[in-house]
């Protein structure tokens, strides 16, 4: 926004670009949020930005995350590798519920570079532990660079197999899992059912894909038209993806299961539930990916948010519109657990 409150409505250069308008009270808490809020990562700043997110994000412990008894809260490990690498899942269910338990297998964000699986667990537990009744099991996969290519999603699988054959000690029903997440968590979801899909392992019921991060191309019309201006823009997708991909990045035959738009056939997939925001970078993406699951018979239900940018609810989480989405993933969850 300029001085006075406008929309952005062009670059500095001499040629028009036209951008759809942030919703009032978005733009607003996006102004109030400073440059910082969408100052881009780059390759030379990642390390500095990964050290940043670590501050910002603490990981509340155990004890905590128990919130004075209401829930209880176990980690497990597994090995994801012949290397003799863990997966940490962090298991948190509403205390004394009647099992067995849905589960939400839910993948953190942070483009694959940062986050972590504790830090996103009180809202999940406050938002959708309590009112449905569900499980929350939340996955710590490994990171970029440090994981490469396929490390992140392979993590992801094996903590779900640990966790289906851990779900009767754990009070879980492994027949009624959604795999979740929000943007590179979503990108990583998105896969996973690919995944699981083709190895025929454990069958998730749902996919939860909020404003997915899932083309490594990054050359949709969205992610040209909100370069510069979204909080997570092309730069900082294309050093996300270059972290995780390295040699692989831009190649023509990569897989599926790295980035889930790559997938030819999504045939046989759970229901999906999509949401982007109209201002945000992977719009277009998330749009695509919804037809492609509607073009192979499939079932997507998809949530374009008017002048909605990326982590807006996060961000702004009082706003009208905020609440508006928390409430659609909320009314599509009830409906797919209650199938």
């Amino acid at each position: 926004m300029d001085d006075e409150g406008r929309q952005p409505r062009h670059d500095r250069g001499p040629v028009a670009r036209q951008v759809p308008p942030f919703d009032p009270e978005l733009g607003a808490a996006l102004a109030a949020a400073g440059p910082a809020a969408r100052e881009p990562v780059t390759p030379a700043g990642l390390a500095a930005a990964q050290r940043r997110d670590a501050t910002a994000r603490p990981r509340p412990t155990l004890g905590e995350l128990r919130a004075d008894g209401r829930f209880e809260v176990e980690e497990l490990r597994t090995p994801a590798g012949p290397d003799g690498t863990e997966v940490t899942l962090v298991v948190a269910r509403p205390a004394g519920a009647a099992g067995p338990l849905p589960v939400l297998y839910y993948l953190h964000g942070g483009g694959m570079i940062m986050g972590n699986a504790w830090s996103v667990l009180p809202r999940l537990l406050r938002e959708w532990a309590l009112p449905l009744g569900l499980a929350v099991v939340s996955a710590e996969y490994r990171l970029a660079p440090r994981a490469q290519y396929l490390d992140p999603v392979e993590d992801c699988y094996a903590g779900l197999v640990r966790a289906t054959d851990r779900a009767a000690a754990l009070g879980l029903d492994p027949g009624r899992v959604v795999l979740g997440g929000k943007s590179a968590g979503g990108g990583l979801a998105a896969a996973l059912a690919l995944l699981t899909r083709d190895r025929g392992g454990p069958a998730p019921i749902g996919q939860l894909l909020l404003s997915p991060m899932l083309d490594d191309r990054d050359n949709t019309f969205s992610g040209r038209q909100l370069a510069g201006l979204d909080t997570w823009d092309r730069t900082s997708n294309a050093t996300a993806w270059q972290a995780l991909l390295g040699d692989r990045y831009g190649a023509a035959d990569l897989s599926p299961y790295a980035a889930a738009a790559r997938a030819t056939d999504l045939s046989g997939l759970p229901p999906a539930y999509l949401e982007v925001g109209s201002a945000e970078t992977f719009r277009d993406e998330g749009v695509a990916y919804a037809d492609a699951i509607w073009r192979a018979g499939g079932e997507a239900e998809l949530h374009v948010w008017p002048g909605a940018f990326h982590g807006f609810d996060t961000l702004a989480p009082r706003a009208a519109l905020s609440r508006d989405a928390r409430e659609a993933r909320t009314r599509w969850l009830r409906r797919i657990l209650a199938r």
